[in-house]
Order: structure tokens, then sequence, then C-alpha cells
């Protein structure tokens, strides 16, 4: 059944592509986390080999401009979503396959793995990008908040799912478990994609494309225009900026918990499941109340982000005065407070940014999503990098554990502060709602 135009995506649509979403993240962490794990531990390499890896296919997500600009200029998005899939997936494989080649053909091992994760990082590009420019040109405004919650909490749902699954799968440990446990989690996630692309897009009329003429504009020209475009180009310094600051802490707080609280590594990693408990209630909280206000308050998502951005920069006040002061203090509810307001303005920005998506006299969501997602890639591979190396810097120069900490923590909260300052210029009322009028045109 056809919608109007005026209506948008449905709640299950969005549903559909938030499983699509899941999607990817079942695969991702089968890459970013269980082949992590596998590498260091029972295959004793060196951790930096797949931190090095994983920041690869971060720097090949550079690519997400091309791919969106390609699902604009075609009639359809859903070739580049379910064909990025498969790159994906097939990428996946091969690194459990190279990883499995370490010991015996090193050389030969390290290309391919060098091969497998550019064909993630490519895959994730492909998909994530083009399964967001559809996102963003069928949901109202009023739905945009609630939809990036659905389709976020969905993908977090996806990694915990396949890491639970998988991990439980693998127990006692060989080289042929491994294969036909990654092997599973490939294919169900395929199936998964296929399933909630079946005839979506033929049965949805685009909002951004209803009277929009279509982009048939170069790479170049595409990309000049949203350079030229003042809004754009504040979002996209806020993306970094933002992002930078989030991915910081994610290689520093166990380790932080172990050598300034005397944390025991079970008790740091479910301070970790705490602060991606908060996440996810702060995605939720910010989902819900995004759309019960959207046309109500004026700015409602700019709100939000700058909400929780100013909330993050305090968590991370309270940490950095925790790394002075040490067990006293309330540790398990500042990592909480902190995860909480990373997904406030996590989801409110995602929303945000499918209202700019959809700006403009030409259909180019594609490659305004790709252009966006390069730089949160950037950021989140420079982020860890930089938590990491400042830390082991400031160990070296200050001598103490707490002060290094402190200082890393300080240098966060004060990059939230300049994205929240972004996000007030970035994200105004015009950004959010600015397709409105177009959806009843």
């Amino acid at each position: 059944m056809h919608r109007k135009t005026g209506e948008g995506l449905g709640w299950f649509a969005i549903i559909r592509l938030g499983a699509v979403q899941a999607s990817i993240g079942m695969i991702v962490m089968l890459a970013t986390s269980l082949l992590n794990r596998v590498m260091v531990v029972e295959y004793a390499m060196a951790a930096a080999i797949p931190a090095g890896l994983v920041a690869w296919h971060y720097a090949v997500q550079l690519s997400r401009p091309l791919w969106g600009h390609g699902s604009d200029l075609g009639r359809r998005r859903t070739p580049w979503v379910l064909g990025g899939m498969c790159v994906l997936g097939l990428g996946a494989l091969l690194a459990v396959d190279a990883t499995t080649m370490m010991a015996a053909r090193p050389v030969l091992a390290f290309a391919l793995a060098i091969l497998a994760f550019t064909m993630i990082g490519a895959g994730v590009g492909a998909a994530g990008t083009s399964m967001l420019a559809l996102l963003a040109s069928g949901v109202v405004p009023q739905r945009r908040a609630a939809a990036a919650a659905v389709t976020w909490i969905m993908m977090v749902a996806g990694i915990v799912l396949a890491a639970g699954v998988a991990g439980a799968l693998l127990d006692p440990f060989s080289e042929a478990r491994l294969a036909v446990v990654s092997g599973g989690v490939v294919m169900a996630a395929l199936a998964l994609s296929w399933l909630a692309m079946f005839r979506l897009e033929a049965r949805m009329v685009p909002l951004a494309r209803h009277g929009a003429a279509r982009d048939t504009a170069g790479f170049a020209d595409a990309i000049r225009d949203i350079l030229d475009d003042p809004e754009a180009r504040r979002f996209t310094a806020f993306i970094f900026v933002s992002m930078l600051a989030y991915s910081m802490q994610d290689l520093i707080l166990e380790p932080f918990a172990g050598l300034v609280f005397a944390m025991t590594p079970g008790q740091s990693t479910s301070l970790s499941g705490l602060q991606h408990g908060g996440v996810l209630l702060g995605m939720i909280s910010s989902g819900i109340g995004g759309s019960a206000f959207a046309g109500r308050l004026p700015g409602e998502l700019r709100h939000w982000i700058i909400t929780g951005c100013l909330g993050s920069a305090l968590a991370l006040v309270g940490l950095a005065t925790a790394a002075r002061v040490g067990m006293p203090w309330p540790l398990e509810a500042n990592v909480f407070a902190l995860g909480f307001c990373n997904g406030l303005f996590a989801v409110a920005a995602i929303g945000a940014m499918m209202g700019l998506a959809g700006k403009g006299r030409k259909s180019r969501e594609g490659i305004r999503m790709g252009v966006w997602g390069a730089s949160q890639a950037i950021a989140f591979g420079l982020g860890g990098l930089i938590g990491a190396l400042g830390v082991d810097i400031a160990r070296r120069m200050q001598g103490q554990d707490g002060a290094a900490f402190q200082t890393i923590f300080a240098a966060e909260a004060a990059l939230f502060v300049c994205a929240a300052l972004l996000a007030g210029r970035a994200t105004g009322r015009r950004s959010e709602t600015g397709q409105t009028r177009m959806a009843g045109t």
C-alpha cells in the first residue's frame, strides 16, 4: 500500500530500515570485537595489529560521499544497500580466513586482512550511507528523532545479540568453530537485510524527492554545492568535534577504572556495560522527547543536542575530578550519566542530520549523509587513538595515573563544550523543519 507523500515512512518501514542497521552492526561486531579478541588472546598477536586494521576500516569510510553520490544518481537506493551488505559480509569472512592464516603464512595473511578490512569499510560505507539517505528522504520531520533512535537502538541490539550468540557458540574455541560461527552470523545478517529491504522502496514516495529535480551533477559539483552551504559546513564541523569527544574515552575508560579505582577486569567490563546502558536510555529519551515535542517548541532537536553535549561535558568534568579524588567518588553513577548524555545528543544529532540531508533543490541526501559519515569515521578513528596516546604521554610526563587521566577527561569536556557551541549555530529551527513545506507541496 502506497503512503501519501505527507505521511512519509510508517513505523513498520522505519523498523525495517532499523533491521538493516542491526545487520550492519552484527557483521561489524565480528571484525572490530570478536576477531580483535581472537587475534590478541588465541593467536597472541600484538594488540596494534587488530587496532591498525580497525583504524584502516574507518579510513576506507572516507569513501562514503562517493557511495552516497552514486545512490543519488540512481533511481533506487536498494541495490546500493544490498550490494554494500554483500561486500561487507564477504569482507568479514575473508578477515576470519586471514586471522586463521596468521601463524602459518603471516605475509599472505596480513595482505588478505588488509583487503578484508578494506571491503568491510567499503561495505559499511555503501550500505550504511544509502540506508540513512533512504531514511532521511522518507521520514517526516516530527518522526526524525524517534526514527534515529529506533535505527540506532536496533544497531546496538544487533551487536549485543550477535556478540552474545557468537560468544556462547565459540566455546571451546577452534578454527573450525570460528569459521562456522562467523559464517552463521554473516548469513543471518544478509538474510535479515534482504528481507527488510524486500519491496520496501517500491512502496514509498520519498518526501525529499517529491517535486525535487533528479541529481545529475558530477561528484565534484555535488561536493562543491555542500561546501558552499554554510549550514552544511557548520554541521560537518559539529559532527567531527562531537564524535571526536564521544570516542576519546573508548579505549581509556576501562584502564582508568583499573589503574585509579583498582577494579578487576570483570568489574571494569561491567562498568563499560553500565555506560552502554546509559547510552541506550539516553537514545530512547531523546527519540521519544524529540518526537513528542516536534513542532511545539522552537529548535527542539537543537535543544536536545546542546543539552546532551553540555551534560557529557559535565560528566567528564566529574570523571576528571574522580581521577584526582579516587575511591570515594561515585564512579558508576558518573559513567552512567556520561552514557545517558552521549545517547541524548547522538540521536538528536542524527535527527537533525536527516533534516539537513534533504535540503536543496536536488535530491542529494546520499552525498550529504556520505560527507557527514566520513567526518564521523575520521573522528572515531582519531578519537580512540588520541585518547590512548594522550594518556600514555601524560603518564610519562606527569608520572601519576590520576593526573594523566584528569588531563584527557578535561580535554574531552572542553571538546564537548565546543561541540555545543557549534550545534547552536549548525542546527537551527530552519534546519529541522525545512522539509515540512516541501512535504506538503
